[in-house]
Protein backbone atom coordinates (compact mmCIF):
# COMPACT_ATOMS: atom_id res chain seq x y z
CA UNK A 1 0.00 0.00 0.00
CA UNK A 2 2.63 2.50 1.11
CA UNK A 3 4.76 1.87 -2.37
CA UNK A 4 1.80 2.47 -4.60
CA UNK A 5 1.17 5.33 -2.76
CA UNK A 6 4.81 6.75 -3.56
CA UNK A 7 4.14 5.87 -7.05
CA UNK A 8 1.07 7.64 -7.11
CA UNK A 9 2.56 10.63 -5.21
CA UNK A 10 5.50 10.37 -8.10
CA UNK A 11 3.05 10.33 -11.00
CA UNK A 12 0.65 13.28 -9.97
CA UNK A 13 4.23 15.06 -8.84
CA UNK A 14 5.25 14.43 -12.43
CA UNK A 15 1.87 15.73 -14.33
CA UNK A 16 2.16 18.69 -12.17
CA UNK A 17 5.62 19.56 -12.94
CA UNK A 18 4.48 19.03 -16.72
CA UNK A 19 1.59 21.70 -16.24
CA UNK A 20 3.61 24.37 -14.96
CA UNK A 21 6.30 24.51 -17.50
CA UNK A 22 3.62 24.43 -19.96
CA UNK A 23 2.15 27.52 -18.64
CA UNK A 24 5.67 29.08 -18.02
CA UNK A 25 6.46 28.43 -21.66
CA UNK A 26 3.30 29.65 -23.38
CA UNK A 27 3.49 33.10 -21.31
CA UNK A 28 7.27 33.46 -22.18
CA UNK A 29 6.46 32.94 -25.94
CA UNK A 30 3.11 35.18 -25.63
CA UNK A 31 5.53 37.58 -24.20
CA UNK A 32 8.58 36.76 -25.98
CA UNK A 33 6.18 37.97 -29.20
CA UNK A 34 4.93 40.99 -27.13
CA UNK A 35 8.41 42.07 -26.83
CA UNK A 36 8.95 41.54 -30.53
CA UNK A 37 6.45 44.10 -31.56
CA UNK A 38 7.67 47.53 -33.23
CA UNK A 39 8.36 49.77 -30.14
CA UNK A 40 6.53 47.66 -27.48
CA UNK A 41 8.73 48.00 -24.91
CA UNK A 42 10.20 51.46 -25.93
CA UNK A 43 9.47 54.89 -23.92
CA UNK A 44 7.74 56.71 -27.11
CA UNK A 45 5.98 52.33 -28.11
CA UNK A 46 2.37 52.76 -29.91
CA UNK A 47 -0.30 51.52 -28.38
CA UNK A 48 -0.08 47.79 -28.82
CA UNK A 49 -3.97 46.84 -30.00
CA UNK A 50 -5.54 43.70 -28.53
CA UNK A 51 -4.59 40.32 -30.31
CA UNK A 52 -5.88 36.38 -30.60
CA UNK A 53 -2.68 36.25 -28.06
CA UNK A 54 -4.44 37.80 -25.06
CA UNK A 55 -8.44 38.55 -23.79
CA UNK A 56 -9.66 41.46 -22.70
CA UNK A 57 -11.86 41.58 -20.58
CA UNK A 58 -14.45 44.49 -19.98
CA UNK A 59 -16.84 45.50 -17.46
CA UNK A 60 -16.34 42.44 -15.11
CA UNK A 61 -15.90 41.36 -11.82
CA UNK A 62 -12.24 39.65 -11.43
CA UNK A 63 -9.21 38.77 -8.98
CA UNK A 64 -6.40 40.26 -9.12
CA UNK A 65 -3.48 38.99 -7.55
CA UNK A 66 -0.69 40.83 -8.59
CA UNK A 67 0.07 42.11 -5.62
CA UNK A 68 -0.83 38.59 -3.59
CA UNK A 69 1.42 36.52 -1.21
CA UNK A 70 0.56 32.56 -1.34
CA UNK A 71 0.67 29.46 0.91
CA UNK A 72 2.12 26.68 -0.77
CA UNK A 73 -0.28 23.22 0.05
CA UNK A 74 0.41 19.82 -1.68
CA UNK A 75 2.14 21.66 -4.78
CA UNK A 76 -0.46 24.08 -5.12
CA UNK A 77 -0.41 28.35 -4.32
CA UNK A 78 -3.71 29.33 -2.28
CA UNK A 79 -2.99 32.98 -2.86
CA UNK A 80 -5.08 36.65 -1.11
CA UNK A 81 -6.34 38.73 -3.97
CA UNK A 82 -8.38 41.45 -4.39
CA UNK A 83 -11.81 41.45 -5.93
CA UNK A 84 -12.15 44.42 -8.54
CA UNK A 85 -14.23 45.21 -11.31
CA UNK A 86 -13.79 47.22 -14.76
CA UNK A 87 -11.59 46.03 -17.10
CA UNK A 88 -8.85 43.36 -17.22
CA UNK A 89 -6.28 41.63 -19.41
CA UNK A 90 -5.30 37.53 -19.25
CA UNK A 91 -4.30 35.06 -21.57
CA UNK A 92 -7.12 33.14 -23.60
CA UNK A 93 -7.46 30.38 -21.92
CA UNK A 94 -10.13 28.75 -24.26
CA UNK A 95 -12.54 25.96 -23.52
CA UNK A 96 -15.63 25.13 -24.86
CA UNK A 97 -17.94 27.24 -23.63
CA UNK A 98 -15.78 30.37 -24.51
CA UNK A 99 -12.24 32.27 -23.08
CA UNK A 100 -11.53 33.42 -20.00
CA UNK A 101 -14.25 36.41 -20.40
CA UNK A 102 -16.60 33.61 -20.80
CA UNK A 103 -15.59 31.35 -18.01
CA UNK A 104 -15.67 34.56 -15.45
CA UNK A 105 -18.88 35.54 -16.54
CA UNK A 106 -20.54 32.21 -15.68
CA UNK A 107 -19.00 32.56 -12.03
CA UNK A 108 -20.86 35.67 -11.38
CA UNK A 109 -24.08 33.37 -10.72
CA UNK A 110 -21.96 29.77 -9.30
CA UNK A 111 -19.87 31.09 -6.80
CA UNK A 112 -15.98 31.64 -8.74
CA UNK A 113 -14.24 34.56 -10.55
CA UNK A 114 -11.40 34.29 -12.35
CA UNK A 115 -8.08 35.82 -11.99
CA UNK A 116 -6.69 38.10 -14.63
CA UNK A 117 -4.09 41.39 -14.81
CA UNK A 118 -4.65 45.31 -14.39
CA UNK A 119 -2.33 47.52 -12.90
CA UNK A 120 -2.25 47.87 -9.19
CA UNK A 121 -2.74 51.13 -7.87
CA UNK A 122 0.16 50.15 -5.06
CA UNK A 123 2.90 50.32 -7.69
CA UNK A 124 2.18 53.57 -9.15
CA UNK A 125 4.40 56.32 -8.58
CA UNK A 126 3.75 57.11 -4.45
CA UNK A 127 1.98 53.95 -3.93
CA UNK A 128 3.82 51.49 -1.00
CA UNK A 129 4.29 48.86 -3.40
CA UNK A 130 7.72 47.86 -5.88
CA UNK A 131 8.52 45.77 -8.47
CA UNK A 132 11.60 43.63 -7.66
CA UNK A 133 13.09 41.81 -10.27
CA UNK A 134 14.89 38.54 -9.63
CA UNK A 135 17.60 37.84 -12.09
CA UNK A 136 17.38 34.92 -14.39
CA UNK A 137 21.23 34.01 -13.82
CA UNK A 138 20.86 33.41 -10.69
CA UNK A 139 17.65 33.03 -8.98
CA UNK A 140 15.82 29.48 -8.20
CA UNK A 141 12.98 30.74 -6.12
CA UNK A 142 9.23 29.89 -6.44
CA UNK A 143 6.58 31.95 -7.56
CA UNK A 144 2.73 31.95 -7.95
CA UNK A 145 1.39 32.03 -12.06
CA UNK A 146 -2.32 33.36 -10.91
CA UNK A 147 -3.06 34.27 -14.50
CA UNK A 148 -6.09 31.88 -15.50
CA UNK A 149 -6.16 31.05 -11.29
CA UNK A 150 -10.10 29.86 -10.45
CA UNK A 151 -10.96 32.06 -7.22
CA UNK A 152 -14.20 30.86 -4.86
CA UNK A 153 -16.65 33.32 -3.62
CA UNK A 154 -17.26 31.17 -0.15
CA UNK A 155 -13.47 32.27 0.80
CA UNK A 156 -14.10 36.45 1.20
CA UNK A 157 -14.81 37.44 4.28
CA UNK A 158 -13.50 34.09 5.95
CA UNK A 159 -10.34 32.81 7.69
CA UNK A 160 -8.15 30.62 5.90
CA UNK A 161 -4.99 28.39 6.58
CA UNK A 162 -1.58 30.59 6.39
CA UNK A 163 -3.21 33.80 6.89
CA UNK A 164 -3.16 35.57 10.25
CA UNK A 165 -6.47 37.18 9.61
CA UNK A 166 -9.94 37.03 8.62
CA UNK A 167 -10.10 37.94 5.08
CA UNK A 168 -11.95 41.00 4.11
CA UNK A 169 -14.90 41.37 1.80
CA UNK A 170 -13.06 42.29 -1.11
CA UNK A 171 -10.21 39.62 -0.76
CA UNK A 172 -10.68 35.82 -2.26
CA UNK A 173 -8.49 32.99 -1.81
CA UNK A 174 -7.28 32.02 -5.74
CA UNK A 175 -5.54 28.83 -6.67
CA UNK A 176 -2.67 28.86 -8.50
CA UNK A 177 0.07 26.84 -10.46
CA UNK A 178 4.11 27.25 -9.10
CA UNK A 179 6.93 28.22 -11.46
CA UNK A 180 9.88 27.28 -9.90
CA UNK A 181 13.03 29.20 -11.65
CA UNK A 182 16.13 27.76 -13.10
CA UNK A 183 19.35 29.78 -13.32
CA UNK A 184 20.98 27.55 -15.74
CA UNK A 185 18.53 28.58 -18.29
CA UNK A 186 19.19 31.48 -17.54
CA UNK A 187 17.13 34.32 -19.82
CA UNK A 188 14.36 37.04 -18.72
CA UNK A 189 14.46 36.43 -14.78
CA UNK A 190 11.06 37.47 -13.33
CA UNK A 191 9.03 40.22 -11.33
CA UNK A 192 7.63 40.38 -7.65
CA UNK A 193 5.49 42.65 -5.74
CA UNK A 194 7.11 44.03 -2.55
CA UNK A 195 7.05 46.56 -0.18
CA UNK A 196 8.03 50.37 -0.73
CA UNK A 197 10.28 51.65 0.03
CA UNK A 198 12.78 49.51 -0.75
CA UNK A 199 13.19 46.21 1.52
CA UNK A 200 16.37 44.24 0.48
CA UNK A 201 15.50 41.43 2.51
CA UNK A 202 12.54 41.16 0.29
CA UNK A 203 15.17 39.80 -2.41
CA UNK A 204 14.84 36.43 -0.33
CA UNK A 205 12.42 35.57 -2.37
CA UNK A 206 14.24 35.33 -4.93
CA UNK A 207 16.17 31.96 -3.87
CA UNK A 208 14.62 28.63 -2.93
CA UNK A 209 15.81 28.34 0.68
CA UNK A 210 12.99 31.30 1.06
CA UNK A 211 10.54 30.52 -1.50
CA UNK A 212 10.03 26.94 -2.33
CA UNK A 213 7.14 23.86 -2.97
CA UNK A 214 7.38 22.59 0.23
CA UNK A 215 3.74 22.42 2.21
CA UNK A 216 3.46 25.16 4.36
CA UNK A 217 5.82 27.66 2.69
CA UNK A 218 4.74 31.60 1.68
CA UNK A 219 6.03 32.52 -2.07
CA UNK A 220 4.35 35.64 -3.73
CA UNK A 221 2.60 35.96 -7.08
CA UNK A 222 5.46 36.40 -9.90
CA UNK A 223 5.64 36.63 -13.81
CA UNK A 224 8.70 37.55 -16.38
CA UNK A 225 10.51 39.99 -16.46
CA UNK A 226 8.58 43.15 -17.76
CA UNK A 227 5.01 41.58 -18.22
CA UNK A 228 3.42 43.99 -15.79
CA UNK A 229 4.82 46.53 -18.01
CA UNK A 230 3.40 45.05 -21.51
CA UNK A 231 0.35 43.81 -20.08
CA UNK A 232 -0.61 47.58 -19.23
CA UNK A 233 0.08 48.82 -22.30
CA UNK A 234 -2.13 46.60 -24.00
CA UNK A 235 -4.68 47.11 -21.49
CA UNK A 236 -4.57 50.89 -21.06
CA UNK A 237 -2.07 52.66 -23.86
CA UNK A 238 0.37 53.54 -21.82
CA UNK A 239 2.17 52.88 -18.76
CA UNK A 240 2.48 55.73 -15.49
CA UNK A 241 5.89 55.80 -13.52
CA UNK A 242 6.18 52.84 -11.37
CA UNK A 243 8.07 52.55 -8.27
CA UNK A 244 10.62 49.88 -8.76
CA UNK A 245 13.58 47.99 -6.75
CA UNK A 246 16.87 47.49 -8.34
CA UNK A 247 18.24 44.06 -7.59
CA UNK A 248 21.15 44.16 -4.60
CA UNK A 249 24.95 43.71 -6.28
Amino acid sequence: MVAERTRWSARTGARRNAVRQRIAARLAGVLGAVLMMPGAAGVHAQPVSQSDMFAICEDQRYALCATASCLVYNDVAYCKCDVKFGDSISLPFDIESGDICSVNRQGYWNGFMMSTYSLPNSVIAGGNKALYTCLGRSSDGAYAQCDGGFCFTSTRARKFPGFDRRLKSNEIICSCPITVADPSHGGLGYQMVGPFPCQEEFYDNCSGATANTDTGSTIYVGAPTGTPRILTRMLDDSVPKLNQCPPPR
